[in-house]
């Protein structure tokens, strides 16, 4: 908080090229928050702050903006600067950076890295779109399991400062074939002349690099781990992927199914970096599919236009009934998704999944009916609104809401596993996309039941 109060007197030092002073500032500052300064201040006055921070500051904090804030700093930067600024940037960090910017740029930023750093990128970049081989740092420290404890410590203080992490050490063969982990807190309570292979157990998780990024948060939330190595289809190891790095894919993940299940597609850029054009395209399709669905509705409502002339006050309970299918369906959809996400079901749970969603869908249909026809008899009673049909009401809308929202339930529910199972998005299934569904399956529930008392 009293650095967000402190932005506004460093932009007066900006202006008034009180540079020295606003260096003094910030170098006290940590990277997240000299990021969430740039990102507040006008671009020529964020270039001019980030021009100030040190060559070690300047990486840590560039790693924490904006893909469209790094594209902007970068424009405003010599070659040189830029060289420096992606030698200091972590390997994972630099290959996020290059995964942004068009092919162009990319390249002629690529011709300012060293042939060393060059291949390290270029290899990064070689695995696939969203793989954990694209989020991993090569930056780890291993040892050999023959190796004493003396000498795998002596060997951790050359390392160190290269490696990512050093909480977690990793014991390779001749082959750097990965054996197993040790916690750095293991090795500093062991006996000097203790050998590394006496305090393993040759069990280890890993990822691959050709694995899915969301397995990488999985297994971290699974094992409780900030750290997890990264091998190849020998059983290599090949890289780390640290907690930092999972936390953001996790975001992006959550974020990108919640935009989804919101009716549109998923954004590739932060909301305010999105392009209003591109804002459209995103929103337009679903909309456009979900306005189309829902002319079914009408079209459902027109057969039953005989119905409503003969008994107008069906029509007042429309909205009401169709609603609460809705509602039920997307409930449904929005547990059955979040459970898919965390592993906690799979395809083989539909049977479960049903049988579980079969019984909650006849009781919440329970719950709603004895609720609707309770408002319909209460407001008989108290305005004399629906006569000598009160009752034929009353059972209509009782046991339509109890049919409408068993099937919102069940169509909720099942539609993200018949997705997984074509190989879509279960977050495909959104609310709005299952609400519209069963609006249209619902006016005929409820014209149907209304049928059985009208005699329509």
């Amino acid at each position: 908080m009293l650095k967000e109060l402190l932005a506004p007197e460093i932009q007066e030092l900006l202006k008034q090229r009180r540079l020295a002073e606003v260096r003094d500032i910030v170098s006290e500052w940590e990277p997240p928050e000299v990021a969430r300064l740039l990102a507040d201040l006008p671009p020529e006055e964020g270039i001019v702050l980030f021009r100030l921070l040190p060559r070690a500051q300047a990486a840590d904090v560039f790693a924490y903006l904006d893909p469209s804030l790094q594209r902007t700093i970068l424009d405003h930067l010599t070659s040189e600067r830029i060289r420096t600024l992606l030698e200091e940037l972590d390997p994972d960090d630099r290959t996020a950076l290059f995964e942004e910017l068009p092919g162009q740029v990319a390249q002629r930023l690529l011709n300012l890295l060293s042939v060393e750093e060059r291949q390290e990128v270029l290899r990064l970049l070689g695995y696939p779109e969203g793989s954990v081989g694209r989020l991993m740092t090569p930056d780890y420290v291993a040892v050999r399991p023959h190796w004493t404890v003396e000498q795998a410590l002596r060997h951790i203080r050359r390392m160190a400062r290269r490696a990512e992490t050093i909480n977690t050490i990793y014991v390779v063969d001749d082959s750097w074939k990965l054996l197993d982990e040790i916690p750095l807190q293991k090795l500093i309570l062991a006996e000097p002349e203790t050998r590394v292979e006496s305090l393993i157990d040759y069990r280890v998780v890993a990822l691959r690099t050709t694995d899915d990024q969301e397995r990488a948060v999985s297994l971290m939330r699974e094992y409780d781990r900030t750290v997890l190595p990264v091998v190849d289809q020998d059983g290599v190891l090949v890289g780390i992927v640290t907690v930092d790095d999972v936390l953001d894919v996790a975001v992006e993940e959550a974020t990108e199914d919640i935009q989804k299940f919101g009716g549109m597609e998923a954004l590739d850029t932060p909301y305010m970096s999105t392009p209003l054009p591109q804002m459209l395209r995103k929103r337009a399709g679903w909309l456009s599919v979900l306005f189309i669905s829902e002319m079914f509705t009408a079209s459902a409502m027109a057969a039953f236009e005989h119905a409503i002339e003969r008994v107008v006050m069906l029509a007042f309970f429309v909205p009401m009934v169709i609603a609460s299918g809705g509602n039920s369906g997307s409930q449904a959809a929005t547990l059955v998704i979040r459970a898919m996400t965390l592993g906690e079901i799979t395809i083989r749970d539909w049977w479960k999944v049903m049988r579980r969603e079969l019984v909650s869908g006849l009781l919440l249909g329970t719950i709603l009916g004895a609720i609707g026809f309770l408002r319909v008899t209460l407001w008989e009673l108290l305005f004399d609104l629906y006569g000598t049909q009160w009752v034929s009401m009353a059972f209509t809308v009782a046991l339509a809401l109890m049919g409408i929202v068993l099937w919102g339930t069940l169509i909720g529910s099942m539609l993200p596993f018949l997705l997984r199972r074509l190989g879509f998005d279960p977050a495909a299934s959104s609310a709005p996309f299952v609400a519209t569904l069963v609006d249209v399956t619902g006016i005929v529930i409820y014209f149907t039941v209304a049928s059985w008392f009208f005699s329509l």
